[in-house]
């Protein structure tokens, strides 16, 4: 079978769910026994997230080849399983990066380097490139239809589209039908405003994904589609929903999948097998419990900084049959004030990452409740750093102990990590270096130490691949000075230089990690780090 393309455009307003609209059209294809594959092209001038506030942009995905990626690759792995690559994300910045670079090398002969034909060639090559036959590939375009900085991504569609055939490229368009309260009914205005916009660059959408509050009355179904120029079927209704993962399953019975595979001319003999996204939604219905985690983070006025840390939450609470409350706090908070009333009846407490001295002091004061507590505690990359220096400080007598990321210190427990060995290749860092892309990124192996509360969590595996991404490390020179203090360093990189893991055992859970677990956590396979703590946190629960 020849791959097939599918568009995924967005108008109106922005934050209208492109990403998770791709996501679950996969995983109804998926559910059908096709292959598919997933890609997002980002229309700022960025070279990639990296080094974006997640107040403004959200999470930085990190993938196992180390791309530094839009946060709907998230949002792919988990609704697919299928691991992202760096070859699925591509911004404007990467495309005229890779323009500029061929033109300084003469590749173009001398010729003048425009917007057409060479931005538009490199983004069609970029759709191209690296795939191995998928039955569907499914690129989101960022942005909404009308941004000045999308127009050399629609021109490259268009231009792709007609290349490959129409039987062979389709076009969805994701648009917003507003309910207007005074009067009673959904407006339609919108989305012909927005089809319109489309159609000025010469796409002509085959389906239109219409988000709305309110169901789509067969009156403006057929407004809808004269106006915009497609099937009435095909104007699919893509209602508010309390649970994402409940998505795949009213997209098909809106007709989405089906509508898809008419356009494609493929067979629709057969129901998709949605038993698992079932028994997810099922279970996250009727919990058997409920637990509150504190979660003590720096990004805590935009939550999707925390994106895939959110979804692993409710994964761990799927895997143990409970629904999890989260209570985001900002870190800040417990540098001026005790940290009691906030974290005194949660059932677990999480410090995630982070980049920076603010409300690194108040992570450390959290890890300390936890610890004295007994609360059940997970520390991720930056979380287990703030652990370290939490032990070494009131455990260790390292009065000064402290990070190199926030000027010079007495004691670097933290510090940067200059070289490491990445695919047998050596790579260095310098302290003034570029900050793009020169972090330790994407997945690295870690030795678990046997008989360990974490190799317990991994289901006695010796052996582990985390994503990682952060800069500095814990120094290995302190290690035996923590573990006398009682922090285990229980997991470690094969060399037995970069302390991967650290844990209690005079704690109930107490488990810190550098890389990043909740990368890799699905709904259908619930990360065993998130599992365990999620488990823990259920027994805390049990002893208020």
């Amino acid at each position: 079978m020849m791959t097939r393309f599918v568009f995924v455009t967005g108008g109106v307003v922005s934050s209208l769910g492109k990403g998770l609209a791709a996501a679950a059209l996969a995983a109804l294809l998926q559910a059908r026994g096709y292959t598919v594959r997933l890609r997002k092209l980002d229309p700022y001038l960025n070279v990639d997230p990296g080094t974006m506030s997640p107040t403004q942009h959200g999470e930085v995905f990190v993938t196992d080849d180390g791309a530094e990626t839009d946060l709907d690759l998230g949002h792919y792995e988990r609704f697919t399983g299928v691991p992202a690559r760096q070859s699925d994300n591509v911004t404007t910045g990467r495309i005229y990066s890779d323009v500029i670079a061929k033109e300084r090398r003469g590749d173009y002969l001398g010729g003048t380097v425009q917007v057409i034909p060479h931005v538009t060639d490199e983004i069609k090559q970029f759709i191209r490139s690296d795939l191995t036959d998928e039955d569907f590939v499914i690129c989101e375009i960022g942005g909404t239809v009308g941004d000045i900085e999308g127009l050399p991504f629609l021109e490259a569609i268009r231009q792709f589209g007609n290349e490959v055939g129409l039987k062979q490229a389709l076009f969805l368009h994701v648009t917003l039908l507003p309910f207007v309260s005074a009067a009673g009914e959904l407006k339609t205005k919108p989305t012909q405003h927005s089809v319109k916009e489309l159609l000025s660059v010469g796409i002509q959408p085959a389906i239109l994904l219409c988000r709305s509050e309110r169901p789509i009355e067969p009156g403006d179904r057929r407004k809808i589609a004269q106006f915009c120029n497609v099937r009435p079927e095909r104007v699919i209704a893509a209602l508010d929903l309390a649970n994402i993962y409940a998505v795949p399953i009213a997209y098909h019975h809106e007709g989405l999948d089906t509508e898809v595979l008419h356009y494609f001319d493929l067979p629709v003999d057969r129901e998709p097998d949605l038993n698992r996204w079932h028994q997810i939604v099922d279970g996250m219905a009727a919990p058997e419990g409920e637990v509150t985690i504190g979660i003590v983070g720096k990004y805590t006025s935009l939550l999707d900084s925390y994106k895939s840390l959110d979804e692993a939450l409710r994964h761990g609470g799927i895997a143990n049959r409970v629904k999890v409350e989260t209570r985001w706090l900002p870190a800040e908070t417990f540098e001026a004030e005790d940290p009691t009333p906030h974290l005194d009846d949660v059932h677990g407490i999480l410090v995630p990452g982070g980049f920076g001295e603010r409300g690194s002091e108040g992570k450390i004061r959290a890890v300390q409740f936890a610890r004295e507590r007994k609360i059940p505690y997970l520390g991720i990359c930056f979380g287990m750093q703030m652990a370290v220096i939490e032990a070494a400080r009131n455990l260790a007598g390292i009065d000064g102990a402290g990070s190199t990321e926030f000027g010079p210190v007495d004691d670097p427990v933290v510090g940067l990590m200059t070289e490491w060995t990445k695919d047998n290749q050596l790579e260095t860092r310098r302290a003034d270096g570029e900050l793009g892309g020169t972090m330790r990124l994407g997945a690295y192996p870690a030795q678990l130490a046997p008989g360990s509360k974490v190799s317990a969590a991994y289901d006695g595996m010796q052996l582990i691949s985390e994503r990682h991404r952060h800069r500095y490390e814990v120094n290995i020179n302190f290690r035996e000075r923590l573990e006398a203090a009682g922090l285990r360093f229980s997991g470690l990189s094969p060399d037995g230089q970069l302390p991967e893991i650290v844990e209690r055992d005079d704690h109930p859970w107490f488990i810190g990690v550098q890389f990043h677990p909740e990368l890799k956590s699905k709904p259908f396979e619930p990360h065993p780090l998130f599992r365990s703590f999620i488990e823990a946190a259920v027994k805390q629960s049990r002893l208020f």
